[in-house]
């Protein structure tokens, strides 16, 4: 069975909500204030996020040197094992070939 989907499609419930344009307009405007509740409490600044502020904070990293099976990519200087290697003759990894 073939189907029209151009056609517009009429339901019961579309033929028992039948209301004109102005009832609608009319209890829109009624519902709607015309007032922004904002509140001055309620702005950006006043949020306080957990772990927004590391300005006092140090931190400890462990660095080791580029072991003997790694290398440097020549293209985004990230150090990668050779596993990454996208070719022998260049050193630039599989992500930047």
């Amino acid at each position: 069975m073939a189907t029209d989907y151009d056609a517009p499609r009429v339901t019961e419930s579309d033929e028992s909500t039948d209301t004109s344009l102005e009832q609608l307009t009319a209890s829109r405007k009624d519902t709607q204030s015309p007032v922004v509740d904002v509140e001055d409490t309620d702005t950006a600044e006043s949020f306080e996020l957990p772990g927004a502020d590391l300005s006092g904070e140090e931190l400890t990293v462990r660095v080791l040197p580029k072991q003997a099976d790694e290398f440097t990519c020549t293209s985004c200087f990230l150090v990668y094992h050779r596993s990454r290697l996208a070719d022998a003759t260049q050193l630039i990894c599989r992500g930047c070939a």
